[in-house]
């Protein structure tokens, strides 16, 4: 029986060390995983564009990381603009978002870069993949306050269930990895069982985060199948469902087609 499609929709693919890339895309494709690629920073948004032209079932997003905020100018808006007219596979703004874990001190910065990409997304009517980080509420005020048209997915989601419900009232996606395979992982699984099916996404954050059997070892993105895998049995149903309802999600998302 063929796999069915499933959409990963944040996959740090281009940055494997311990995995031969081209296997690690080719082991995706061959089990019908389509990859989405987030850049980090103002210069790895040419790097994304390059990469994502490579391969077949592979995606980008463009956008600078919290903690690359200092890096951000309105070149960076510019240049991202001209990848995106001319790479109709770049379908998302992302990573962007807050992080308050590492480095308090330039908060502010990183509220400000979020804001204008939360503007730019919008004026390029493209999706946005979110960051949050020890920075939940300021996240969510940000996109009540800014967000006009952009569908946002807040990735690699470490809220509790009443966040993700707040977050889903606001019609902000849910994306979940390998945590949730983990035996600790009380809050995520306790939000794989319980939001709307509509509401979730599936991804990996490799080469980071690796799910149970491979924890510990480098994450990619053929791994995004052992997510489904457990949330499936979290919620006492088929993997095939899973994968059918997070595909479907990511499908009206980016606005395209798996098939």
């Amino acid at each position: 029986m063929k796999n069915p499609y499933i959409i990963n929709t944040h996959s740090h693919a281009n940055m494997l060390k311990e995995t031969n890339i081209d296997s690690a895309i080719k082991n995706a494709q061959e089990s019908n995983i389509i990859t989405i690629v987030p850049s980090s920073t103002a210069q790895d948004i040419f790097e994304v564009d390059k990469f994502i032209q490579k391969y077949d079932n592979v995606y980008g997003y463009v956008g600078v990381f919290p903690e690359e905020a200092k890096t951000f100018t309105d070149k960076t808006l510019n240049d991202m603009e001209s990848i995106i007219r001319k790479n109709s596979k770049i379908i998302g703004i992302g990573e962007i978002g807050l992080d308050y874990y590492w480095d308090k001190s330039f908060k502010e910065l990183q509220k400000e870069v979020f804001i204008k990409q939360i503007e730019f997304a919008n004026q390029m009517n493209l999706p946005l993949n979110i960051h949050s980080r020890d920075a939940h509420f300021d996240t969510l005020e940000i996109l009540k306050k800014y967000n006009k048209n952009s569908t946002a997915i807040l990735h690699c989601f470490s809220g509790s269930l009443k966040f993700a419900k707040e977050c889903i009232k606001e019609g902000i996606y849910i994306a979940l990895g390998g945590v949730v395979t983990f035996k600790n992982a009380i809050k995520a699984k306790e939000v794989a069982a319980e939001i709307p099916l509509e509401y979730l996404l599936l991804e990996t954050d490799d080469p980071y985060l690796a799910p149970v059997p491979f924890r510990g070892k480098e994450n990619q993105p053929m791994y995004v199948k052992y997510v489904a895998e457990c949330i499936a049995n979290i919620r006492d149903c088929s993997t095939e469902e899973i994968a059918a309802a997070t595909t479907q999600n990511a499908e009206r998302i980016f606005n395209f087609n798996a098939k």
